[in-house]
């Protein structure tokens, strides 16, 4: 495969799409609520290392433990739909003990390098060049790591109620994914509501 800025550009929006960190930045904020603060270059080098693994060795990496992707995808899609029930209900599944452990999880795994982002570069592996991707991914890693840096401006700006809001909203579109990943995998139809 031959190397092309077009394919750069590609690779990049997909996954900026899908990792989709300034749609994370009401996760992002209760996190910090929850724990104190957030290491944004922690989180940022932790999402960024699982990423380049799935990038250089994915699908042989999980065969090591008898895993194909789309059960990779469905577990990933609980830990999401847990995830979105504490933001929306207010209850806590998970333990935030400390800024380092919050930093690695949920923040740097599976908000994300999360499963759709890790079958997501498994998946462009078969399209695109290995640099492309690694371009790309780089690109969208620096914006993850200034974004995960902005937060502390996003909450002056929002103050205690936007924020509020802006939780219990990305709440539902967390589980909504969830549910899409979890059904995507599944091979689930459900019917066309009219």
């Amino acid at each position: 495969m031959e190397f092309r800025v077009i394919d750069i550009v590609t690779v990049f929006m997909v996954l900026f799409a899908v990792i989709d960190i300034t749609g994370g930045i009401p996760y992002i904020l209760e996190l910090k609520r929850r724990s104190g603060d957030i290491d944004a270059g922690k989180a940022t080098l932790v999402a960024y290392g699982i990423l380049l693994l799935f990038l250089f060795i994915g699908k042989p990496f999980l065969n090591i433990f008898g895993v194909d992707v789309s059960s990779f995808a469905i577990a990933g899609s609980f830990v999401l739909f847990f995830l979105g029930l504490e933001m929306v209900l207010g209850v806590e599944f998970f333990k935030y003990e400390s800024i380092k452990n919050t930093s690695i999880f949920p923040l740097a795994f599976p908000l994300i390098a999360g499963a759709g982002s890790m079958t997501t570069i498994i998946s462009l592996r078969a399209e695109y060049n290995l640099w492309a991707i690694f371009i790309a991914l780089t690109l969208n890693m620096i914006i993850v790591y200034l974004v995960l840096k902005a937060t502390r401006l996003v909450e002056r700006l929002l103050g205690k109620t936007g924020i509020l809001i802006l939780t219990k909203v990305f709440g539902i579109i967390l589980l909504a994914i969830a549910i899409r990943l979890f059904l995507s995998n599944t091979g689930i139809k459900l019917p066309n509501a009219t």
